[in-house]
């Protein structure tokens, strides 16, 4: 029995995650759930899975999470200070970072610390400040297991393997609703139509972030991080089917896919479980469903993040961080309808140049850095 504590319980990984813990009730105890602003969902889930604390970040709603909690036994807090409470519960064995942004960073960290197990599916953690967490995890004994799909088939490939043999990683990406597009065309587009990917269910953020190809980008620098590469090593492809998830290639010439149907429930369960397989009862792939398989070279002239988020690995420091801050800032502001498609870009590159850039920053510097360039970036958005 493995107690577990869901960080983002509410989002689209947290609720997948929880659909595997129902569906394994004799191996998983959730042990804390923590949500957002969605408090009828979080509350639902609590009552549901009798979690010993649940935690709502937006502390307007709790009152209304406490009252509604009030007949059990269960603890409630407020604030993203009590992230971290959730993510160092006495008892818990892993922590599924679940959060979207940079939010994650702390409760990561703190988890890390107190020896946890962390299923990672937080990948601003790790493009914000991955020394220091892949650091603190070797100091502290702690296993990193990606969740993320493409991640997830890089571990799983890597399994048996030496590290040290990795020539080169191939991470797959779909191409998002705007493949083979120009920047004509995109210069154009809306939200409602930037939100409609061809293969995966996920939130507003990492959907507007797979459209710009600003996903696959921050998914390189957690490549980086996670499996000890250089940037050389990291390669991105288009694959519109989403069935290859990703490739190692090997320094003998050999290469190792990892397939499967295009649902999160596979590496949740896989990071959960690890490092045992768990029979499931998810939908198996037919090869006569799909009987092309293909692959193109990623746009990055036209998807400009994707070149941006290899510029700023190439550079380092705490450049990476910069980008991850001005996205989130800018993919709110274009759901928001105030800026366009391609402007996301533009705003991204102006933070790059404009912010401060610190070599080897220290986790003070991190959290300095992220704070300026969102408000840098807020005022490019005004302006």
């Amino acid at each position: 029995m493995k107690n577990i504590s869901i960080l983002g319980a509410t989002g689209s990984v947290g609720t997948q995650a929880l659909t595997v813990i129902e569906g394994n009730p004799e191996l998983y105890r959730v042990s804390a759930l923590t949500g957002n602003g969605n408090a009828a969902l979080l509350i639902e889930q609590a009552l549901k899975f009798k979690p010993e604390l649940v935690v709502i970040t937006d502390e307007s709603k709790y009152q209304a999470v406490k009252m509604a909690l009030a007949g059990t036994n269960i603890k409630v807090l407020a604030g993203e200070e009590a992230l971290c409470e959730a993510a160092v519960l006495d008892g818990v064995d892993i922590v599924l970072t679940a959060i979207v942004g940079s939010v994650g960073l702390k409760p990561t960290i703190a988890a890390i610390k107190a020896g946890k197990d962390i299923a990672l599916a937080n990948k601003e953690t790790l493009v914000v400040a991955g020394d220091l967490i892949t650091q603190l995890a070797r100091e502290n004994g702690v296993r990193i297991i990606p969740v993320d799909s493409e991640h997830s088939a890089i571990f799983q490939c890597l399994v048996g393997e030496s590290t040290n043999s990795i020539e080169k990683i191939y991470l797959t990406a779909s191409g998002g609703p705007f493949r083979g597009k120009d920047r004509s065309f995109l210069k154009g587009v809306t939200k409602a139509e930037a939100l409609k990917h061809p293969n995966w269910v996920m939130g507003a953020k990492i959907t507007i972030d797979s459209a710009s190809l600003m996903n696959k980008g921050l998914e390189v620098i957690e490549a980086k991080w996670l499996f000890d590469l250089d940037v050389d090593q990291i390669d991105v492809i288009v694959h519109p089917q989403s069935i290859v998830h990703s490739l190692v290639q090997f320094n003998d010439g050999s290469m190792k896919a990892q397939m499967g149907l295009p649902d999160m429930n596979l590496p949740i369960h896989y990071a959960l479980a690890y490092p045992d397989r768990i029979s499931s009862d998810f939908k198996r792939f037919n090869f006569i469903d799909y009987p092309e398989l293909n692959f193109y070279k990623a746009d990055s002239e036209t998807f400009r993040n994707l070149d941006l988020a290899y510029v700023a690995l190439r550079k380092g420091g705490n450049m990476p961080c910069i980008i991850n801050a001005a996205n989130e800032v800018v993919v709110e502001a274009f759901l928001q309808d105030k800026i366009g498609f391609l402007q996301m870009s533009d705003v991204i590159e102006a933070c790059m140049e404009g912010i401060g850039f610190i070599e080897q920053p220290s986790l003070s510097n991190y959290l300095e850095t992220d704070l300026h360039t969102r408000i840098f970036a807020s005022q490019l958005v005004t302006k």
